[in-house]
Formats: structure tokens, C-alpha cells, sequence
């Protein structure tokens, strides 16, 4: 009788990648984690319960058959896990690093429910399609039959690209339209590199174009533009994702060293890159030397204050206006961020900002936690007299994003959109009230995770194929 390879948690604790330790990972923009050896993966995945009812398959928004490929990890047999895994998620690799599996499968893992410490579900995930590329398993997609129809995604984030792979396996004609010179959308240029080294994102978009995914970089879509791409294409698919930062209406915003998140990491991640880039060069999105302070608790702000890290800041500080506990950035971003310096400042709020010309401070209110809302969560609430001011040369606001108005942008007022600026798009297939448009990720859900994009992408991909009646291609290679 063969071994059994799984049910080990009891046996073996639960053992993360080796991270790279604080005071060297700070001067760099490398991936923190290091990768997997083969027996420790192995290890690892063999600590599966194999449970009934898999909480981990069920709480991820692709449905990954989570169990299926660490069972197949803990076996050996890692190209049949990579043709799983890659059977219901696109880009798997970038999932394992960026997903905030403590919210999703790993939180909700039966042995960690248990106590016996979650699987490594990311850091596996990322191990078995890493080791796919070594390889040579993953090919560009090859469609048996190449089709008349043709579609035109807007946008080439995650959502888009997600699409545009579905799409092209089962032979449509696909061009992609982006504003950015490279695709990518936040893969490429808000997601620093030491959660996503960049050659992990252009490697799938170079796939892409080997697999005949037609690319149009630097095009802002505007009115004529739009026009001209819903004429040329039998469908049209929305994927803009949301840029447009939320601002503060308080005394002393518009100082020079006050910026916007969304801009500070593309010039960071620009110059990863080796792009020249003014604002950067001239000090004005570079910490190096300043005292920073970040407003915001999500993960881009997580993003922003271990930028500033790197970039060589003499103290880097965080307000959120609640506790650790509420705050909804990823726990274990948190977590390092601490590990490399970041002061967080709690149940902290700004209230303006003091400076002549350039900020020089936040002038910060003291919060408690109130009565609960309608959506359950405490409100903050100014503690009255414990005001203070941060001192700071660099403020960097990261307090989420709101979509752009693209019916005006698009010249299409019959694009319907929610009272939020989102556009209305049915469930599951993204259809909107205009013929052959679709929308997809955060410009229909507001600003979420990739993981939903991704979802999103493959779930419209389909809805787009039944239209056209063509038949389903297998996503694995």
C-alpha cells in the first residue's frame, strides 16, 4: 500500500519561505521571500488536511482546486499541479505573491481553524508555477482553431489580461488598449517590487503576445477613440480599473510635498525599470533624506511606506484613524513593514497641514473607537484637547480610489454607471445595457483586489465565447 502523502499537519509545523532578513531586504526592491526547495514544498503541502469541504477552495474568488494541486505538490508530481492550478487561474504565479491569503484561503484553512497553523497555500502556489516557467511548461496559447470575431479590451491590468488569455485560447482576434507604455496596469507600476518583481509581469505579457494578443500602448481612450474601437470589434470589454485618488478637503492641502499615492509609486516603479523620470530625479516623489509620513491603512499604503523605506527616508510613519485590529490592510504587510521601520501611528487622523510653501507638518487629531455603523465597524471618534503635529518634509496620501466619469470620457452617456461612478455591469458576465460592451474588475466593483479582477476577466471571457458561440478552450497548456 502506497504512503499517504497528506494529512501531515499534525506531524509538521507550518514553515513559511525564508525571509529575507530586515536590515538587508530594505536596501533593495527584491522579493522579500526566498523560493521553495523541492522537498520543503513538498513538505509543506503534504500538511493538507484533504478536508470535505474545502474552506480554502471555497473562500478563494477563483475556486483554485486547492486541495487537488498540493496533493499532486506533495506527490511530486508538479506538472500536473501546475496544469490544475493553471486550469482556473490565469496568472497564478502573481496570485501567490500578492494575494492576502490571510484573508482568503489560508484564513480560512480547517487547521488553522484547528490551531495547528495554516497550509502555505501562496508561497506554494508561487513555488509550483515558478518551477512551471523553469520548465518550459508554460507555452503561449495555441488556439486549434482561429475565428472571425474579434474583441478590444480597454484596459491591461489584470482583468484585461485575464481576458484577453481566455479569449485568444479558444482563436478570437484580441487587441488590448492601454494608456500606460507598458501593460501591466498595477502590476506593473502600483505593486512595488519587493511583493512583484516586475520580470514575473512581462514575462505573462510576452506570452501573450507570442500567443497573437495584440498590444496598443500610450493610448488614452477618449470619445473618438472609443467610437472607433466599438466599431472595429464585436465586443467590447471595459477594464480601466479605478485611478482617480480620493483627496482631503482640509486647511493647508495644496502645499508642494503633499502627493498622491498612485503617483509616487510609478515613479518608483518607473525606475525599477531604468525609465528616467523627472519627478523622481528632482526629489519631489524620492524620500530619500525626508521624514514621511503616509495617511492610510490599506495596502497601498502599505506599498507607499515600504517604498519610502527603500528609498533611503530618515523616518517613515503611517495614520490610520482606527486600530490595528480594523485596519484593512494585510496583517502580514503590517507585519513586515514593522520589521523594516515603519512607525505606525493608531487612532491618528489628519486635520490639516502646516508648511509656508512645502509641508513641514500634519496636524494630527487623536481618535477613539465609537458606536458601531450600519456596516457593524466602530467609528472613529476626536478625542477632544490631544492634538498634536507629525513633523514632515513628504506626505504621501493613500486613502483609495474612485473612478474616473467615463461616460464623459468616452463620449458615451448611455454607459450606465452607480451613484458611485461605477459602471453598471450584470453579474457574472459583465454586460452592460450598450450592445457588445462589457466591464469588468475594479470600475464595477470599485477599488478590490486582483484576484477578483482576474475573475472578473475569465468569467466575461466566457460569457463573451456563448455569445459568440464558441466553444470553451482549456486554460492549462
Amino acid at each position: 500500500m502506497a504512503k499517504q502523502p497528506m494529512l501531515k499537519f499534525v506531524q509538521i509545523e507550518r514553515t513559511m519561505p525564508e525571509k529575507r532578513d530586515a536590515s538587508l531586504r530594505k536596501e533593495d526592491f527584491h522579493e522579500i521571500y526566498a523560493e521553495y526547495a523541492k522537498a520543503k514544498a513538498e513538505e509543506q503541502a503534504s500538511r493538507c488536511s484533504q478536508c470535505g469541504v474545502p474552506y480554502c477552495q471555497t473562500h478563494c474568488p477563483l475556486h483554485n482546486n486547492i486541495p487537488d494541486w498540493l496533493r499532486l505538490t506533495a506527490s511530486g508530481r508538479l506538472e500536473e499541479a501546475y496544469e490544475l492550478s493553471q486550469a482556473t487561474n490565469t496568472f497564478p504565479e502573481i496570485c501567490g505573491r500578492i494575494c492576502p491569503q490571510d484573508r482568503l484561503c489560508e484564513g480560512n484553512c480547517v487547521i488553522e481553524q484547528s490551531g495547528h497553523g495554516t497550509v502555505t497555500i501562496g508561497a506554494v502556489e508561487k513555488y509550483i508555477t515558478d518551477t512551471a516557467w523553469e520548465n518550459g511548461w508554460v507555452k503561449p496559447a495555441a488556439p486549434a482553431q482561429e475565428r472571425d470575431e474579434s474583441v478590444g479590451i480597454i484596459g491591461a491590468g489584470p482583468g484585461g489580461l485575464a481576458a484577453a488569455d481566455m479569449l485568444r485560447r479558444a482563436g478570437i482576434k484580441v487587441t488590448v488598449y492601454d494608456r500606460y507604455d507598458r501593460a501591466g496596469g498595477l502590476l506593473t507600476y502600483g505593486i512595488p517590487g519587493f511583493k512583484l518583481e516586475k520580470d514575473v509581469v512581462m514575462r505573462r505579457v510576452e506570452q501573450l503576445e507570442q500567443s497573437g494578443v495584440e498590444f496598443v500602448q500610450d493610448c488614452d481612450v477618449d470619445a473618438d477613440i472609443f467610437a472607433a474601437i466599438h466599431a472595429e470589434h464585436d465586443a467590447v470589454i471595459v477594464a480601466t480599473g479605478v485611478y482617480k485618488s480620493r483627496d482631503l478637503a482640509m486647511p493647508g492641502v495644496g502645499l508642494d510635498g503633499i502627493e498622491r499615492a498612485i503617483d509616487y509609486l510609478t515613479a518608483s516603479n518607473r525606475k525599477s525599470f531604468g525609465d528616467a523620470v523627472e519627478e523622481f530625479d528632482s526629489g519631489r516623489l524620492n524620500a530619500e533624506g525626508k521624514r514621511v509620513v503616509v495617511i492610510g491603512g490599506g495596502d497601498t499604503a502599505m506599498d507607499c511606506v515600504r517604498t519610502a523605506i527603500r528609498q533611503g527616508a530618515t523616518s517613515v510613519k503611517c495614520l490610520y484613524r482606527r486600530d490595528r485590529a480594523n485596519m484593512p490592510g494585510s496583517q502580514r504587510e503590517v507585519a513586515n513593514a514593522e520589521e523594516e521601520g515603519v512607525v505606525f501611528e493608531w487612532l491618528s487622523a489628519p486635520k490639516g497641514f502646516t508648511g509656508e510653501d512645502r509641508v513641514n507638518g500634519v496636524m494630527v487629531h487623536k481618535m477613539r473607537l465609537g458606536q458601531p455603523d450600519a456596516s457593524g465597524r466602530q467609528m472613529p471618534e476626536v478625542i477632544e484637547g490631544a492634538d498634536y503635529v507629525e513633523e514632515a518634509d513628504l506626505v504621501i496620501k493613500a486613502l483609495g480610489f474612485e473612478p474616473e466619469d467615463l461616460p464623459t470620457l468616452f463620449g458615451q452617456p448611455e454607459l450606465p454607471v452607480t451613484r458611485w461612478g461605477t459602471v453598471k455591469a450584470q453579474f457574472q458576465t459583465g454586460a452592460t445595457e450598450m450592445d457588445g460592451v462589457y466591464a469588468i474588475g475594479d470600475i464595477v466593483r470599485g477599488a478590490s483586489l486582483v484576484v477578483w479582477a482576474i475573475r472578473d476577466g475569465r468569467d466575461c471571457a466566457q460569457a463573451i465565447l456563448e455569445r459568440f458561440d464558441a466553444p470553451m478552450a482549456v486554460a492549462a497548456e
